[in-house]
């Protein structure tokens, strides 16, 4: 009986490779904090304000989410 086995490895990138992905967390950490904050300003405002930007209430969320991180699609 033969075995044959094939290990391959992550490339190593030390250093490098950890500042960058924390990079990218405190990123996606601070475009999250945006948009929280976008919608609990547009959440403390009155319907008639939100009437005048061309929002509902059941709108807040999926218009904070494309201001913040553009288009759904």
């Amino acid at each position: 009986m033969a075995f044959a086995g094939n290990t391959q490895t992550a490339p190593h990138h030390g250093l490098a490779g950890f500042a960058i992905r924390a990079e990218a967390l405190v990123e996606r950490f601070d475009r999250y904090r945006l948009y929280r904050r976008t919608v609990a300003e547009l959440a403390g405002m009155n319907a008639r304000d939100l009437a005048e930007i061309g929002l509902c209430r059941s709108n807040i969320r999926s218009a904070a989410y494309e201001a913040v991180y553009g288009s759904q699609n």
